[in-house]
């Protein structure tokens, strides 16, 4: 079959042409103090829009939803699934709780998303940006707002232009509105993973939350008012850093979203005219649907820009016109930079000459043999292998650390003032601050013994008056229990001014031991 002519024996249907024009065009950029052009994106219709709009849902549900997820842990721990306590200083993760001393398990996700943000951009590009990033998922929902009030591109335009009547401050202030309780829902749902959610949902709505929470429920109100439904484009252009990072974790083998003109020009309006003179076209039809559908402004037929954030809906765009000309889908596709050059060598004869489309067809029409076209095996080269081994290394140290790690801890403090005791009888005296950690929502019962100072013993206080060397005592569930211990020698076994022995705890009912590394002052100590 000839794919080049595809379809021509059929009646076509007519492709409008859009009049748009790239906001952000590297041809007409102007200064940064410039203000800003209004963009009335065109919705889409492909697969690509499709995923987004899977991807906002999950993103969106699980941002709003998860708050409210129950967990039990029993009756001494809360039971939200995700809550950040930070009055008592806990993070709670479903059936993972970290303690302050555990935050390297959250540093090492941060890393782990580093890394992950890295692979991701080594292998196909800004899809974080154009997929769920926060700023693209909530600038989506905005614009759904939009459409739904005002109507699609031409409409939103025209209503833009208008004067201001009743009916365009209806619509106006309608979609404000909608923003606003956008903006509010987004921070109430923030403020939940702090708290109880059902029980700050009620506080907030009756008037009796903390202040805090109102406070911060109306920045990000503003904050997501502004940044999705005001700014847009400008947070991603002026405010955000990683387009200028991703400079340097793309490579030649890097997917990106591409306008193959050594396919599309030179570019023509009237292609069955210029067919029946004899001249050469491309397959681009100058319709200018892939301007209209994108939200940065852009151009992509202008080349990579600093403002593509590889959304790929001007690829849904450009097949839809391809279709409808029964020409092949891909005139705008992923591709690699090794794949465009090799093409473009192709296209121009190692560039002696202009883009030559014949130079890329067979006589049928159909693509030639040299024409590269998209292997998936190149995501899997040396480069996305590293960043994987080395995310995947993080991942399973961090798995490991937590399966592995002990749920219960000792720390011990010499009271320095003063640091020794001397007793009628001639004993020794040393008085410590035993805190015992116990790191599960349950009460238990530990056994405190001294390790090493054979002839000494200890005593509690608030507890039983008899010295011994060893004391059974209750610690609360999830809590740090601090006891006052006193640790007394007889004076006819001090040999030296310090003495090494050993706090230990165990658990009863358990397995697991703690130990703490104590020194035992006597008279001659240097302080």
């Amino acid at each position: 079959m000839n794919i080049y002519r595809a379809g021509q024996d059929r009646p076509q249907q007519p492709v409008e042409r859009l009049e748009a024009e790239a906001v952000n065009s590297a041809k007409t950029r102007k200064p940064l103090y410039e203000a800003r052009k209004k963009i009335f994106p065109k919705r889409a219709e492909g697969r690509f829009r499709r995923f987004k709009w899977l991807v906002m849902l999950i993103t969106l549900g699980i941002y709003y939803l998860t708050p409210f997820l129950r967990w039990d842990r029993g009756p001494y721990a809360p039971d939200q699934a995700v809550l950040i306590d930070i009055a008592n200083r806990r993070f709670y993760f479903f059936f993972i709780e970290i303690w302050p001393q555990e935050f390297f398990f959250v540093a090492g996700l941060l890393v782990m998303a580093g890394l992950g943000l890295f692979l991701v951009t080594s292998a196909v590009g800004r899809a974080w940006c154009g997929y769920t990033c926060p700023q693209t998922v909530w600038v989506d929902l905005f614009l759904v707002v939009e459409r739904a009030i005002e109507g699609d591109r031409n409409a939103r335009m025209k209503l833009d232009a208008a004067p201001y009547t009743f009916a365009k401050l209806r619509k106006r202030v309608l979609k404000h509105s909608i923003w606003l309780v956008i903006g509010v829902l987004t921070g109430g749902a923030w403020i939940f993973y702090f708290a109880d959610a059902p029980t700050l949902a009620r506080e907030f709505l009756t008037g009796e939350a903390p202040v805090i929470a109102y406070t911060t429920v109306a920045i990000l109100t503003a904050t997501t008012y502004v940044f999705g439904g005001l700014m847009r484009e400008q947070v991603c252009t002026y405010m955000c850093p990683w387009p200028r990072i991703q400079a340097a974790m793309l490579d030649e083998n890097s997917l990106v979203v591409t306008y193959n003109d050594w396919r599309g020009e030179p570019r023509s309006r009237h292609a069955k005219k210029a067919a029946a003179a004899g001249e050469s076209v491309g397959d681009c039809v100058d319709c200018n649907a892939c301007v209209a559908v994108c939200p940065m402004g852009i151009d992509i037929r202008d080349g990579q820009q600093l403002e593509c954030i590889t959304c790929a809906l001007c690829i849904d765009a450009c097949d839809g016109v391809m279709d409808k000309i029964g020409k092949p889908r891909g005139l705008i596709a992923y591709a690699t930079l090794a794949e465009y050059q090799s093409n473009m060598a192709l296209a121009t004869g190692n560039g002696q000459h202009a883009i030559r489309p014949d130079n890329v067809r067979k006589e049928d029409g159909s693509f030639s043999n040299r024409v590269r076209h998209f292997n998936w095996r190149i995501i899997f080269r040396p480069r996305t292998l590293l960043y994987t081994a080395i995310w995947a290394a993080v991942g399973i140290g961090m798995l490991f650390a937590l399966v592995t790690r002990e749920r219960l801890a000792l720390n011990v403090l010499h009271d320095r003032n003063p640091q020794y005791v001397l007793e009628s009888n001639g004993s020794i005296r040393n008085g410590y601050t035993v805190r015992i950690l116990n790191m599960v929502p349950q009460p238990r019962v530990m056994s405190l013994t001294i390790g090493g100072l054979p002839n000494a013993v200890m005593k509690i206080n608030g507890m039983a008056d008899n010295a011994a060397r060893a004391f059974e005592v209750t610690v609360e569930p999830d809590e740090a229990t601090t006891l006052k211990v006193f640790v007394t020698l007889p004076g006819e076994d001090i040999s030296r001014t310090a003495e090494n022995f050993e706090f230990i705890v165990s658990d009863t009912a358990g397995h697991e031991t703690a130990r703490y590394d104590a020194v035992f002052n006597a008279p001659g100590v240097k302080k």
